[in-house]
């Protein structure tokens, strides 16, 4: 946790206007401050829809069902956000995948407002397809290739939690291990080197494909990519894109439940901002 966001996009940045954290931000430490807090305020979530999207559903009823919190469908044809606090991307095939995974999703009209609500410091998750679009749209670096094996895989994976300095990942110990599936056939991440650097130098790999202990092993990765790279971080640390199901391990009866911190992490930042 040696990384810190100094940039002035960041989600949290009212914090330092309001004297309760300190510069530079630590989400972790905005996370404590305001830990007594359940959820004292809704907050509003917006699910993406686009033709061939299939994780859309899961998505929603994650919000409104598991975490209770106000949500709704936003089609890829429309610009209008509708007053969101939160945007997620979620998994399916946009577009039929046609031309490479994610790309004319990112030409979608509802992007462009995606894209700004991004740039004022608005959370975005992307999840499997959602990651492979914001790559595509410039919100994140890199790129989801085939995976190594050139096969559709569908399993459980484990994924070791690089950073607790996100307002995803701020319910989460350093080191800690998580149980989510994953469902492509494009989710072997890769960037060059320089990027790589960049995204080690600020803690912005937010989770590794791992062993059930935690050990980051050639076997334990699923798909060939980078360093075991299965979620990145924004430089503003407000956008997400990861390649396992939160989505799907929101609740035991799925099999886990360790999703569903990502979701919670994301509603204490936005609730605590919102005080």
């Amino acid at each position: 946790m040696a990384a810190v966001c100094n940039t002035t996009t960041c989600a949290t940045e009212k914090y330092i206007k309001a004297g309760r954290v300190s510069m530079p931000i630590n989400h972790r430490q905005i996370y404590q401050s305001f830990s007594h807090l359940r959820y004292p305020i809704a907050m509003k979530f917006g699910v993406l829809v686009f033709p061939g999207s299939n994780c859309d559903h899961d998505t929603y009823n994650v919000i409104a069902a598991v975490a209770r919190q106000p949500v709704t469908f936003l089609w890829h044809a429309s610009e209008d956000l509708q007053g969101c606090d939160a945007i997620l991307v979620p998994g399916g095939f946009a577009y039929g995948d046609y031309m490479r995974t994610g790309a004319i999703a990112s030409f979608a009209a509802i992007m462009q407002p995606v894209k700004k609500f991004a740039a004022n410091g608005g959370l975005v998750l992307g999840i499997c397809n959602g990651f492979q679009i914001l790559c595509e749209s410039g919100l994140l670096p890199g790129a989801l290739m085939r995976n190594a094996g050139l096969k559709y895989i569908c399993k459980q994976v484990h994924l070791r939690t690089e950073t607790t300095n996100s307002p995803f990942t701020n319910l989460m110990q350093p080191g800690e291990v998580l149980q989510m599936p994953i469902g492509h056939m494009e989710g072997n991440y890769f960037c060059d080197a320089a990027t790589l650097a960049t995204l080690k130098k600020q803690d912005r790999i937010a989770f590794r494909y791992s062993t059930p202990t935690g050990e980051i092993t050639a076997a334990a990765n699923p798909n060939g990519a980078l360093d075991n790279i299965a979620g990145i971080l924004s430089e503003g640390r407000n956008v997400l894109g990861m390649m396992p199901h939160p989505d799907r391990s929101s609740e035991k009866l799925l099999g886990s439940a360790d999703g569903l911190k990502i979701f919670e992490g994301m509603i204490a930042t936005l609730s605590a901002a919102a005080k």
